[in-house]
């Protein structure tokens, strides 16, 4: 199948946004959007550095490079609307494969109502998969990591670590389906960082490289100091049972958890809790913000003793961390 057959294949029937003009078939891409704010992201995925073949099926590739993407969308206080897929595609890779790429995108895609506006497909020497989302959000409303203020309560969505668990029960061949599927197939909580839009501030950043590098990124942009217990950081039951040793680095740089660490009043805390409530997810507080006379810092409080949490995440152009 020639690149024009390929792109022929994976174009979508029908469109779901109304404010696409044109979308797969042209040069280009047209949509009008006059009333909000547009919000865009890229991410990419490359074999044997973001994924193996030996622990992903290719449906699980397409389905997690964009939950990656919409976690980012999810994070700015987003909707979703359009995505853009660029593949470099090695030999080694088939034609059936490469669709059920796709069908692990569109899976995400139906379920969020986000359009295939268009993409890119040339060859390589490992598969590559970049994807570019836009989205849309209220004028002003884009949630940034800048907004922490003192006071402010920090919480968190979800359990962290279980990406990570889940690929070392896929290396150890151990049989937990809940942690395989977070690793494989990771739900963004879109929905949950929509419902906070009516709130007058909030910061949010969504945890992809860990939640002590993406505490750090919130603790900097704000000049503030966050404060951690580590007690109250939420974790799935099994990960001390399961990997006793490591649990408690994954919980805190794992990442690819793509979960939301955020920071907002005690006075609108009440309104988190129920936006929570009433999308399904998972809310715990874990710490407090506190003012800064520096660039801002990270403190982690664990059993009575506190200590300086640095970025410890999965930070891309420095030496891998096994």
């Amino acid at each position: 199948m020639d690149e024009f057959s390929f792109i022929d294949s994976i174009q979508p029937a029908a469109y779901s946004q109304s404010s696409l003009i044109k979308g797969v078939s042209d040069d280009a891409a047209v949509f009008r959007q006059s009333s909000e704010d547009i919000v865009t992201a890229v991410d990419t995925m490359v074999e044997d550095v973001h994924f193996s073949r030996d622990t992903m099926e290719p449906y699980h590739v397409g389905y997690r490079a964009l939950a990656a993407n919409l976690s980012d969308l999810a994070a700015m206080g987003s909707t979703p609307a359009f995505y853009l897929v660029s593949l470099v595609v090695p030999s080694g890779w088939s034609q059936e494969e490469l669709l059920e790429v796709y069908r692990g995108m569109r899976t995400l895609a139906n379920e969020y109502h986000i359009d295939l506006i268009g993409g890119d497909t040339v060859s390589g020497k490992q598969l590559c998969v970049s994807i570019t989302v836009f989205g849309y959000v209220l004028k002003n409303k884009a949630r940034y990591r800048s907004a922490a203020r003192s006071g402010d309560i920090i919480f968190a969505t979800g359990t962290l670590g279980d990406a990570r668990a889940g690929l070392e029960c896929i290396r150890k061949g151990v049989n937990d389906p809940y942690l395989i599927k977070r690793h494989r197939t990771p739900d963004p909580r879109v929905d949950f960082a929509k419902s906070l839009t009516h709130l007058s501030r909030v910061a949010l950043n969504d945890v992809s490289d860990g939640i002590a590098n993406e505490a750090n990124e919130i603790a900097e942009a704000s000049s503030a100091e966050l404060h951690l217990n580590f007690e109250q950081i939420p974790y799935s039951p099994q990960l001390p049972e399961l990997f006793p040793s490591h649990y408690e680095d994954w919980v805190l740089s794992g990442g690819e958890d793509f979960e939301l660490i955020g920071t907002v009043s005690e006075k609108e805390w009440p309104h988190v809790v129920e936006a929570a409530k009433q999308t399904g997810t998972p809310l715990v507080d874990i710490g407090r913000v506190k003012e800064s006379d520096k660039n801002g810092a990270v403190y982690l409080y664990k059993e009575g003793k506190r200590s300086i949490l640095n970025k410890s995440g999965y930070t891309h152009l420095q030496e891998e961390r096994d």
